[in-house]
């Protein structure tokens, strides 16, 4: 068999698993292994390969991989019961498809619903002057939830449905790459970091995520009932600062 045809089916089997793509890159990974690929003899460095029907499909950026995953899952997904539970539309994610710096959320609200844009509301404008906060605007980070659509009432994603959904949130993670992620509030830390474990237990720390170091902290929303808590915000987007300024 030639390099190409065991390229093929590399791509074939790993299409199977749910991977989008790979890369040159050494940290390019899929699901939570941990483990660098080896290096295949194509692409070309810093573009990425999916297998599609008609054969190996290149992407030229991040920006066509992530289209590619939200070609996936559809403008109408019904893949989950929310979809017949008074959503309006998915979802998907907003920002930099480069980004060194990600936003993970819990799951889109009303204002995102019909907008169709994570964190528009009034938690979305105060995360955007914590964004502006370490010298970034919003447009330079990426922001997206575990959940693609709103669940009734805004009521907490239910584990079949998180079991459903975030496979995607893995891929935007992975052909993103960010040096940074924040997860917003508890459900989101939890969800990332497989624990039960409240969000103030869990902040003020620093994990290893998906090739990145993961920062938890407190929901937008959350500082909007509970200003005070503001204060251990900034602490944790001091920390953010600090890590992607040793990364540069």
């Amino acid at each position: 068999m030639s390099n190409r045809d065991e390229l093929l089916e590399h791509l074939r089997f790993a299409r199977e698993l749910g991977v989008l793509g790979s890369s040159r890159d050494p940290v390019w990974r899929w699901r939570e292994t941990g483990a660098a690929p080896s290096e295949p003899d194509t692409p070309e460095p810093g573009v990425l390969a999916g297998e599609g029907a008609a054969g190996v499909q290149l992407f030229g950026s991040a920006a066509e991989a992530l289209k590619v995953v939200q070609t996936d899952i559809g403008p109408d997904c019904s893949r989950c019961k929310l979809h017949a539970l008074g959503r309006r539309q998915v979802v998907f994610g907003v920002g930099n498809p480069e980004a060194d710096l990600m936003f993970v959320g819990e799951a889109p609200g009303a204002d995102e619903d019909q907008q169709g844009i994570p964190f528009v509301g009034r938690a979305g404008q105060l995360l955007a002057k914590i964004v502006e906060a370490i010298g970034l605007r919003r447009d330079d980070v990426y922001i997206a939830n575990v959940i693609k659509c709103r669940p009734p009432q805004n009521r907490n994603p239910e584990q079949d449905e998180v079991e459903t959904c975030e496979p995607f949130l893995f891929q935007q993670i992975d052909i993103i790459k960010p040096r940074v992620i924040v997860a917003l509030g508890t459900f989101a830390a939890r969800t990332l970091l497989r624990t039960l474990d409240p969000i103030s237990r869990l902040r003020g720390r620093t994990y290893e995520y998906r090739g990145a170091k993961l920062i938890p902290t407190f929901h937008p929303a959350y500082l909007l009932r509970n200003p005070g808590s503001k204060r251990e915000v900034w602490e944790d987007m001091k920390v953010v600062r600090s890590l992607l300024n040793a990364s540069r």
